[in-house]
């Protein structure tokens, strides 16, 4: 049996036709065929590299979550205020998934059927922080600084308000009928908006 030689620039090339195809037609519209036409190659080559559409959208997601996720830690282990990590961390997840907006789905639906398997895959032995966060949270409501509230209720309450609209967005484009443009406007608003509410939320005054 012959075997192809890996070629990393190919590799790159399917790589980028994918999350252009991903964006643009998400992971169920999106076809190993329409892949391989935007990188140029055939379909049996494509699937050389990669075995299935599933496979290759894992390369990808593992690829953005190396990138993202310590910028995650980073916001936990700072030293800065809680409400400044708060508008930092919605700031960065809201535009991560602005960038990518076909991840939550696909995290959704693993982290559903193989929760195990998919929190190993991506964090390995090193889990985000959040302990930190956690700690945070509780010893400002000791200070009286907010109102007491669970820090995971809290943390689930900021991660929902960030990721439901790029779960909803069909359902807001048939429903509000919003285009491209429309959605993107509303996404940025909510950079400021969702921190501004959870932060009025917490506030003693």
């Amino acid at each position: 049996m012959v075997k192809v030689k890996i070629d990393e620039r190919a590799e790159q090339r399917i790589l980028a036709a994918a999350k252009k195809i991903f964006l643009s037609k998400g992971l169920d519209g999106a076809r190993m065929q329409d892949i391989a036409d935007e990188a140029g190659i055939n379909k049996a080559l494509l699937h050389y590299y990669f075995r299935s559409k599933d496979k290759l959208f894992e390369t990808i997601f593992m690829e953005v979550a190396k990138h993202f996720l310590p910028r995650v830690s980073e916001i936990f282990e700072s030293g800065k205020p809680l409400f400044d990590k708060i508008e930092l961390f919605c700031e960065t997840y809201i535009q991560q998934m602005k960038e990518t907006p076909y991840l939550p789905l696909f995290i959704l639906g693993e982290a559903t059927r193989r929760p195990e398997t998919f929190v190993k895959k991506v964090f390995g032995n090193r889990k985000p922080p959040v302990h930190l966060f956690v700690a945070q949270v509780q010893q400002e409501i000791k200070s009286g600084n907010i109102k007491p509230v669970h820090p995971l209720q809290l943390l689930i309450d900021i991660l929902s308000m960030c990721v439901f609209p790029f779960m909803a967005r069909p359902m807001l484009e048939h429903v509000a009928g919003i285009n491209k443009k429309q959605f993107d406007a509303f996404i940025e608003e909510r950079k400021k908006l969702v921190p501004e509410m959870i932060i009025a939320s917490l506030k003693n005054n």
